[in-house]
């Protein structure tokens, strides 16, 4: 499986942001599927992802309601819309995939995720 990421940038705090994932494999749709952020000095964290299929999307608390995340099994796409970026959002960010259905639990552990993309710089300036 390869995963390309693209869409990362700068904007200013406030501004939007909208990255994208394809992936390359066969059976997309069984795919979970997660965006993954590191900032410099920090760890991994999570920030979104799927189960499988995209019926259900799960968040983490500090870009509730700020992200967005769609996925498109048909085309194999995942993206991520960002709007209300904070400086605190400033982070590579990665998009990852693993074969396997994740419980609720782990889909936020970034060591459950097989495949990785190579990361989008995001930069959210004050």
């Amino acid at each position: 499986v390869q995963l390309v990421e693209s869409g990362g940038g700068l904007v200013q705090a406030g501004g939007s942001l909208r990255l994208f994932c394809v992936a390359s494999g066969r059976t997309f749709s069984a795919y979970t599927m997660g965006w993954f952020r590191q900032a410099p000095g920090k760890e991994r964290e999570f920030v979104a992802g799927f189960r499988s299929s995209g019926a259900n999307s799960y968040y983490a608390d500090y870009v509730k309601g700020r992200f967005t995340i769609h996925r498109d099994n048909a085309k194999r796409t995942m993206d991520l819309q960002m709007n209300s970026l904070k400086p605190e959002d400033t982070a590579v960010y990665y998009c990852a995939v693993t074969g396997r259905l994740l419980i609720i639990s782990t889909l936020r552990d970034s060591g459950q995720y097989d495949y990785w993309g190579q990361g989008t710089q995001v930069t959210a300036s004050s």
